[in-house]
């Protein structure tokens, strides 16, 4: 807050409260006069004065909040993802939660709170559509499965979430969790209990018997069931309806299945289906119904293109693309979600952390072609939107991305607005979130340094503003 804000909130208060000191002292001065002339003063008279005092005192504390809700950034540079240029010397007018104006020389509001970003560039808050906030990797792959519980994870969740936040993401798409973490997650940050950032949730990751989305590596003779609340494992048409509609009544935006199989997971192949083309379809137009879109977790050829077929929003990894699945996806406007930074986390960290020698044959096949894919994708046009796979590696870590998709094909305007216009639309929230304009939510973040000269300087967001309420200011004044 500036001085002049400062002075605003003080003169305001002094006013204020002079405002009611003067009507009391009126009150009490007329009603002197009134006991030296001998009249005597009715309860009711007393009455009425207190109520037109408290009504005063009401006002007077409508009049503060009026004022703490009104704010003027005032902007160096502002990235326009709309039109894919740079603004210089902008102001940017919020009421409550809400972006109210935007524009070069506007006039500042007496009454607002001017937050300085005048030496900063400043973009709309960042969206990943691809993260896992309520766990990451701990160090003992098979020994997390055995002994930890669902509580364990829940009670550190929100300092993933608030990780996520500080790094400039307001927005994410949180795409599996068990024991439907992820919605108490969500309803405690949209209830102002915790910071993090608003999220659409996934709950169960729905996949078939011995698929990517059910328990593997196990012996047989270690038989036992995990409770239906913890895995969303169904298989044929009526029993996928169901599981839809279960994640569904549990709190579920968003439908993510498994479409093929996995890297971080044991199954023998990385690109085989895991589900039959008429089981997908399915679980799409389930969710459609319900309102839900859906995501299709593939990483094989195959799989991907079925997914396609079956009419999901979004392809989530997409490692092993041809010619047909990339003409496909331009066809049906589906989108590309792929996580090319975590290779180089999986690979450097993941052999530390216990994870068997599968696994890591695995990502050593997929992490390269994933990359290569993105590149062929971006140059055939597809439609691409922001996702990391966090979770897989420490949260926080979001903006390590931009490096490698600008590395693989996009321009830096591209790939930070596949991170807010594009993702915006991806999620359905195109007309709430993902520029820096009149109508939407006032999510919006600052750097220092232009990300179009340099974007790993979206790795140092220093400003983070969610929802009109400032999270984190690190800039210097």
């Amino acid at each position: 807050m500036t001085s002049n804000t400062h002075t605003f909130s003080v003169l305001s208060i002094i006013r204020a409260f002079g405002i009611v000191a003067i009507t009391n002292y009126a009150f009490n001065f007329t009603y002197s006069n009134i006991q030296t002339n001998c009249y005597p003063i009715s309860p009711y008279s007393m009455k009425l004065k207190f109520i037109l005092l408290f009504a005063l005192t009401i006002i007077f504390c409508q009049l503060v909040a009026a004022q703490s809700r009104l704010k003027a950034i005032k902007a160096g540079k502002v990235i326009d993802v709309v039109s894919g240029t740079v603004l210089n010397q902008q102001v940017i007018l919020i009421d409550s939660n809400t972006i109210v104006n935007i524009g070069s020389g506007l006039a500042i509001p007496a009454n607002a709170e001017v937050i300085d970003l005048s030496h900063a560039t400043v973009l709309p808050g960042l969206i990943d559509c691809h993260t896992h906030i309520t766990s990451q990797p701990s160090g003992d792959y098979y020994g997390d499965i055995f002994r930890k519980t669902p509580m364990d994870y829940a009670v550190t969740a929100h300092i993933y979430a608030k990780r996520t936040l500080q790094a400039g993401f307001t927005t994410c798409r949180d795409v599996g969790a068990a024991a439907f973490i992820d919605v108490a997650l969500r309803n405690a940050i949209n209830a102002g209990e915790i910071e993090g950032p608003r999220l659409q949730v996934a709950t169960l990751f729905i996949g078939s018997t011995g698929s990517h989305g059910d328990l593997n590596g196990f012996s047989p003779f270690l038989s036992f069931q995990l409770p239906k609340e913890m895995m969303g494992v169904a298989d044929g048409v009526d029993a996928l309806r169901k599981q839809v509609r279960y994640n569904i009544k549990y709190g579920a935006d968003v439908i993510k299945f498994g479409a093929g199989a996995g890297v971080l997971s044991e199954e023998e192949s990385v690109g085989a289906p895991q589900f039959s083309l008429e089981e997908m379809k399915a679980i799409v137009e389930e969710a459609k119904m319900w309102g839900r879109k859906t995501c299709a977790h593939a990483h094989g050829t195959d799989a991907i293109k079925q997914a396609i077929r079956a009419g999901v929003a979004s392809v989530e990894h997409g490692s092993f693309l041809d010619a047909e699945a990339i003409q496909l996806m331009k066809q049906q406007g589906t989108y590309l979600v792929a996580d090319i930074y975590n290779d180089d986390y999986i690979m450097s960290e993941y052999k530390r952390l216990g994870y068997p020698q599968k696994i890591l044959d695995k990502e050593q096949l997929v992490g390269r072609t994933q990359r290569e894919s993105f590149a062929k994708a971006v140059k055939g046009g597809v439609k691409i939107a922001y996702g990391t796979d966090a979770g897989v590696y420490p949260h926080g870590w979001n903006g390590k991305q931009f490096y490698y998709m600008v590395k693989y094909g996009l321009t830096p305007i591209q790939a930070i607005q596949a991170a807010t216009i594009n993702a915006a639309d991806l999620l359905g929230w195109k007309e709430r979130i993902g520029s820096i304009t009149k109508g939407k939510w006032a999510d919006i973040i600052a750097i220092e340094g232009n990300p179009l000269d340099d974007i790993t300087l979206l790795e140092k967001v220093k400003f983070v503003m969610k929802d009109g309420k400032v999270y984190k200011n690190e800039l210097k004044k």
